[in-house]
């Protein structure tokens, strides 16, 4: 607990949505089950095992006083959410929360969901891959001097990638989900930003869709984040393998496909190993750096985030 207090005693309000203790690194010892985070103007702590009231409190005390000092006069307002056995509980220990609540991230306003569920709607450590996307569709638009770039965006649940890209140029970007509610916030956070001209949300189970998602292709990039497991739905173990056998027939030549996995009993070389193997036209580019906000021990245990490359058609002699 004390690494926990200590980041508390330097941290102060921020403008946009981040992590700001993470013990999940196994950089701190003893708190490997803490991280703290700043949804602004919510802080919400999570421990992945219960708390006791004292605990409790020690969090409460430390925060009041840092507020007291960095933020005279501005509310302090935080939750606790305990995961713990398959359950997860949330409650409010002070202040309050706004409803809706919207958060922002590089300029782009996403909304958030604090006090229900154990995903907020935006994924903080994936915000260097949101980077890379608008940095990269940004590059590839410009250097392609107008033409479409199109966007597809699979396991795509309230479309943050798909608000980036478009902000950074791209012309169409289609999103695919199960989840009909993460879609409805994917186009509450379009509307946000004044991007829904572009943006497709189809709510559909990804392996019964191929025909279709194939059909709207070629694309010149391609977003791959699923859950590592979720019951009914996707097992990395078993189910990443089919996505990667379709990269090559979606992408187009030149283009591009981003590879996420935050799994941390899977290490790097599950993606490299199977993408050499069932995707090898496929060239590795880089990986994606994760938060500094996020450090790991181990970067096998962290995120994971890779890019790679179709061929490109070769010049005519």
């Amino acid at each position: 607990m004390q690494p926990l207090l200590e980041a508390i005693a330097r941290t102060a309000p921020t403008a946009d949505a981040q992590r700001l203790f993470h013990g999940r690194g196994g950089l701190h010892p003893g708190c490997e089950h803490l991280a703290l985070d700043s949804y602004p103007p919510v802080l919400v702590l999570t421990s992945f095992a219960p708390l006791a009231d004292e605990e409790l409190a020690a969090v409460g005390e430390a925060l009041a006083a840092r507020w007291r000092e960095a933020a005279p006069g501005q509310a302090l307002n935080w939750i606790y959410q305990c995961r713990h056995g398959g359950q997860s509980e949330t409650r409010l220990m002070h202040g309050s929360v706004p409803e809706p609540q919207v958060v922002a991230e590089d300029g782009l306003r996403y909304q958030v969901q604090v006090l229900r569920g154990q995903n907020h709607g935006l994924f903080l450590d994936m915000a260097e891959g949101r980077r890379w996307v608008r940095g990269h569709v940004a590059a590839q638009t410009a250097a392609q001097a107008g033409a479409p770039f199109k966007v597809l965006n699979l396991f795509a649940y309230t479309c943050a990638f798909s608000v980036a890209a478009l902000a950074a140029g791209a012309t169409e970007v289609v999103n695919v989900d199960m989840a009909r509610g993460a879609l409805a916030t994917g186009r509450d956070n379009h509307r946000l930003n004044g991007l829904a001209a572009g943006a497709a949300f189809w709510p559909h189970d990804i392996f019964s869709s191929w025909g279709k998602i194939t059909r709207g292709g070629p694309w010149d990039l391609v977003i791959v984040d699923p859950p590592s497991y979720q019951k009914g739905s996707f097992v990395a173990t078993k189910d990443y393998a089919r996505l990667m056998r379709r990269l090559p027939a979606l992408l187009a030549p030149g283009g591009h496909a981003l590879l996420c996995l935050n799994a941390p009993e899977l290490p790097l070389s599950f993606l490299q190993d199977q993408m050499r193997e069932l995707a090898p036209g496929l060239d590795f580019v880089q990986q994606v750096d994760n938060p500094a906000s996020f450090a790991d021990v181990s970067p096998d245990r962290a995120l994971k985030v890779l890019v790679y490359r179709a061929a490109a058609v070769a010049e005519s002699l």
